[in-house]
């Protein structure tokens, strides 16, 4: 039995859209349409108890899970949502113990998430530009009592001249410009390490297509996740009004050494392997060279 504490994280549930995050002070009552929620009532409850408001209203107190930090973070830039997280940690492989890069921190969701899957013995190194942004993501990152498997680093690898880490096992990208930075990520991960980015759009998909077979990754996988939320209740199930639908493409690939020794550096042009058929199929159909895509953000 896990009993509320001075301190403690609860979620207070009163719907699936009526819900807040908070840290249990005993001093302290939060406001609400639904009346006031007393901190010290919550305290020495057991979590799943319910707590009366005094407009007769009640939510249940519900210890945190990670989804929950996840959307109820600091939003300084767009966030990665669970549903996009879920798949790139399943299909990417992440576990404990391994060491991952982020290129883009942005508000933090991703490297809270991705943290305490790699916890205790695994780190993330995420990289960042920008302070404002990195300021907020460290708040969120210390909320989800991750801040001891994470390291922030101000600097911008698209211009660093030496690359600060190697062996990486998982490579996580959210640029505007993913393929800009692709030569960078090949040198610090491992041999069959992987790589994810995250694409608002499909121009982005295509240039960071080309740029991965330029750079010798295969296992070149492009992706889009949607979720239906289903209303079931007794006589009158119906699918949701509401959902989360798109809100980016997924772009996943491996490192690989295409027949050369892995210390040699891949070349500018290489002959056609089975990877480079399809990519030049595309290229075909492009037409004119895509103009530059805007910067996004999480």
């Amino acid at each position: 039995m896990t009993k509320i504490k001075n301190n403690s994280p609860v979620l207070f549930f009163y719907n699936n859209s009526k819900k807040w995050l908070v840290k249990i002070s005993k001093n302290e009552s939060f406001h609400t349409h639904i009346g006031i929620l007393k901190h010290a009532d919550a305290i020495g409850k057991e979590y799943g108890s319910k707590l009366i408001t005094n407009k007769d209203k009640y939510v249940y107190l519900l210890e945190p899970t990670m989804y929950d930090y996840v959307m109820k973070i600091q939003h300084g830039t767009q966030i990665v949502y669970p549903k996009d997280i879920g798949y790139i940690v399943t299909r990417a492989g992440i576990g404990d113990g391994q060491k991952i890069l982020e290129i883009g921190t942005g508000s933090g969701s991703l490297t809270s998430f991705v943290a305490s899957i790699v916890k205790p013995r695994g780190h993330v190194y995420t990289f960042d530009v920008d302070e404002k942004f990195m300021k907020i993501a460290e708040k969120n990152i210390k909320k989800a009592g991750v801040s001891k498997y994470v390291t922030q680093h101000n600097l911008d690898l698209k211009t660093a001249k030496k690359m600060p880490l190697e062996d990486m096992d998982v490579a996580l990208i959210d640029l505007g410009d993913p393929w800009v930075v692709i030569p960078q990520v090949r040198q610090m991960l491992k041999g069959s390490g992987s790589v994810f980015a995250i694409c608002p759009t499909m121009n982005q998909l295509e240039k960071l297509t080309m740029a991965l077979v330029e750079n010798e990754f295969t296992d070149i996988e492009s992706t889009e996740h949607i979720i239906r939320n289903i209303e079931a209740r007794e006589g009158k199930t119906r699918h949701s009004f509401q959902g989360i639908g798109h809100t980016t493409y997924l772009c996943f690939a491996r490192k690989a050494f295409f027949g050369r020794d892995s210390k040699e550096k891949p070349k500018k042009t290489h002959k056609t392997t089975t990877d480079d058929k399809t990519t030049k199929s595309t290229k075909k159909t492009r037409g004119k060279t895509v103009k530059k895509t805007k910067k996004s953000s999480k």
